[in-house]
Order: structure tokens, then C-alpha cells, then sequence
């Protein structure tokens, strides 16, 4: 995973973690924020490119599961702040601190979205089920229930990508 690095915690709270665990929470967040947007811009790329065979129902499945992803940055951003952090999630510090692969730019069928699609979901949906336990281990469960909530709603995604190319 690149690395970069991300601000301490510059405000107080009242919530009742340890600095040292609100601060391992606020950088696990920010990679996985930059993984969030990473994603969502890739999806879009897969959207407005696809061509070919099922064009229509890609085109459309590609929207529908981006629309379903964006929500969670606005979600991990507001918890990095809500720890006393600073939310790192412009397209540049995103780029610059995503874990997964850049997405193909001469991709254009339909079956080629879908691989790098599915790859990068099986990347992501990884790094969110460490990062439930790592924030687990930081002794905070409304983080940790939070990349749960994703991680649910990821593995549907997955399913219905790797549903068009499963035999």
C-alpha cells in the first residue's frame, strides 16, 4: 500500500478513545477513504467506457453500483473527522494513497470492465474486512461496525459483477 502521510488529530472530542487509538483509527480510515474514492472513480471510468454486448445492462449495473459506493466516502470522511482528525480526500490524495491498481485505460468491452471491476472489489473488500479487526483492535465498534456495513454491501457488488462472467 503507498504511503502518505496523514494529519494527527488536530481537535479535541469528547468521544472516549485513546488518543493512540484515535489516531490509529484516523490513518486506518484515511486509506480506506482513499481506497472508497479510488473505487468510485473507477466504477465511473468502467460506466461511461463500456462497449459491446450488454452495453445497456453494464452501462446501467456500472451507475447503479458507483451510486451505491459514493455514499461510504462522505460515511468514512465524516467518521475520520468525528475522531478529531482531518479527512484526506481530494482526487490527489486519494490517487496518492489507494492500495488498489490503477484501473485500465484501454479497457472497452464489456467482459474487460468486468475482470478489472472484479478485481479491484476482491482488493477493496479485502482491505475493509482487515480494517473491521484493526479497528476492533483499537477498541472502537462503531468504526469497526461501519466497515462492516460496507463490507455487506461490497460482497452483493462482487456477487453481481462476478455473476456475468461465472458458468
Amino acid at each position: 500500500m503507498p504511503s502518505t502521510k496523514t494529519a494527527t488529530p488536530s481537535f479535541t472530542t469528547h468521544i472516549d478513545l485513546s488518543q493512540n487509538d484515535r489516531q490509529g483509527l484516523i490513518e486506518l480510515l484515511n486509506h480506506r477513504l482513499a481506497d472508497t474514492a479510488d473505487l468510485y472513480s473507477q466504477i465511473k471510468q468502467a460506466h461511461w467506457n463500456v462497449k459491446g454486448l450488454n452495453f445497456f445492462q453494464l452501462h446501467e449495473l456500472f451507475d447503479t453500483l458507483a451510486a451505491e459506493i459514493f455514499p461510504f466516502i462522505d460515511t468514512v470522511a465524516e467518521r475520520v473527522t468525528s475522531l478529531g482528525g482531518v479527512a484526506l480526500g481530494t482526487s490527489r490524495m486519494a490517487a496518492a494513497s489507494s492500495s488498489l491498481p490503477e484501473y485500465p485505460a484501454d479497457a472497452t468491452n464489456g467482459q474487460e470492465h468486468l475482470k478489472a471491476l472484479i478485481d479491484r472489489y476482491s482488493i477493496y473488500v479485502s482491505n475493509v474486512r482487515k480494517a473491521i479487526d484493526q479497528a476492533d483492535d483499537h477498541n472502537d465498534k462503531t468504526t469497526a461496525d461501519l466497515f462492516t456495513e460496507i463490507s455487506r454491501t461490497v460482497d452483493k457488488h462482487l456477487w453481481f459483477l462476478e455473476a456475468h462472467v461465472q458458468k
